[in-house]
């Protein structure tokens, strides 16, 4: 049964990571129409609709006190981090550095969420770990800047890339805590998207935004921004958070370097671009690296 429960898990993060890799094909058709902070919104609001539809709350009036802090902190903490200031701090360090840069960084998450876990989880840094890291952040550095090695830095940009990898290992190792007394993955991350969403509103202000609603009647931005919200957020958050419940945080951050190489994969079929000789080796050492951090020696 155990057995059972890792293969399943172990799929979760597949087909999660998968379905993230190839959002930048519906993102680029919507930044056409939206700003990067309006798709967040709309993706916001269509996946907790979907899970509001999928898992109803049962409504009773909350009394806000200890009890209620003690109960929900977490929930808040997880969609303060993962949710609100992952998307916002990677939403704004696309618009001061390069897309390179942010791909690059953000995949430190892994390691990140490894020296989380040591802290508040206790659990030990392998050996085998930090040597699939090295190599997978070897091929992804190769990937994204594809042979062509101009370092142009931008501290806030790449700062914030930093800090998006940094609030997702804190939103890891919160959903592995949730998840030790909460089963219900549904429930789990709808709470989550709803204190996430809570936290967005506040900031909709100081960027370029508006509602717009008109745009939604245009039916390839409103497929999108579904595909976003129910697909890569509504249903994947619930996966991924299955995943961490069976596997771990750090087994399954570990899917993270598969991001790059799924996205090449999508580029290659659905827009016919080309693998280059450095991209190529770039994809052995991110599968290399994956199979080393995953042994149980080095």
């Amino acid at each position: 049964m155990q057995s059972k429960g890792q293969l399943l898990g172990h799929l979760a993060a597949f087909f999660t990571i998968t379905v993230w890799a190839i959002t930048f094909i519906s993102t680029k058709v919507l930044l056409v129409d939206f700003s990067p902070v309006e798709i967040m919104f709309y993706r916001l609001v269509f996946a907790l609709l979907a899970l509001l539809v999928f898992n109803p709350p049962r409504f009773s009036f909350p009394v806000l006190g200890k009890d209620f802090l003690r109960a929900e902190w977490r929930y808040m903490a997880a969609g303060l981090c993962g949710v609100t200031l992952y998307f916002l701090f990677q939403n704004i360090a696309l618009s001061y550095t390069l897309a390179a840069n942010v791909s690059v960084l953000v995949s430190v998450a892994p390691l990140l969420v490894a020296l989380v876990s040591r802290a508040m989880l206790g659990e030990k840094l392998k050996a085998n770990f930090l040597l699939g890291f090295m190599a997978a952040m070897t091929g992804i550095i190769l990937i994204a800047f594809n042979g062509s090695f101009v370092l142009k830095l931008n501290p806030l940009g790449d700062v914030l890339s930093i800090l998006a990898a940094l609030v997702w290992a804190f939103y890891s190792v919160l959903i592995k805590q949730i998840s030790a007394t909460q089963s219900g993955m549904f429930t789990v991350t709808r709470k989550v998207f709803f204190y996430g969403l809570l936290f967005v509103l506040p900031v909709l202000p100081f960027f370029e935004f508006r509602l717009g609603l008109e745009r939604l009647a245009v039916i390839p931005s409103l497929l999108n921004l579904l595909f976003l919200g129910v697909g890569a957020s509504a249903l994947c958050f619930v996966t991924w958070n299955y995943a961490v419940h069976v596997l771990g945080p750090v087994k399954t951050s570990v899917y993270i370097y598969l991001v790059p190489l799924v996205t090449i994969i999508a580029s290659l079929l659905v827009l016919n671009e080309s693998i280059s000789l450095v991209s190529g080796i770039g994809m052995a050492l991110i599968l290399a690296g994956m199979v080393i951090s995953e042994r149980g020696k080095a």
